[in-house]
């Protein structure tokens, strides 16, 4: 039985929709409209995996695989990686080079998944 292991990206997702909330937000819902899912997993890249949802149509972000038919793009990473992307301590297209980040879809829309869309990190 699998269980449930606290990820340090949880905090970072309940930033994520208070910000999807704000002015800033609503200009990043404007400018990207796509849907991703992000699989964090806690160590090892699918194993344990919990989902993410991050609506940039809607604005909104969710707990759980994404269930309107496919996302635009899907993220995989560890725990400890996604946060290097998001906060920008790693390159996005480096994170994938190195097998840090695996990517599923669209690549025009994993292009536009860059640290920008995320808060920044001024209470983590």
């Amino acid at each position: 039985m699998a269980k449930s292991t606290q990820l340090k990206s949880d905090a970072l997702m309940e930033q994520m929709k208070l910000h999807l909330s704000t002015d800033a937000g609503k200009q990043l819902t404007n400018k990207i409209g796509l849907v991703y899912q992000i699989n964090i997993s806690p160590k090892k890249i699918g194993f344990n995996e919990e989902s993410y949802v991050v609506d940039l149509k809607k604005g909104e972000v969710k707990k759980g695989p994404y269930e309107g038919g496919k996302p635009d793009a899907t993220f995989s990473f560890t725990d400890a990686d996604f946060l290097k992307v998001a906060t920008g301590k790693m390159n996005p297209q480096i994170a994938f080079m190195r097998g840090a980040m695996k990517i599923k879809g669209s690549l025009s829309a994993a292009q536009k998944f860059t640290p920008d869309i995320f808060p920044k990190p001024s209470k983590m």
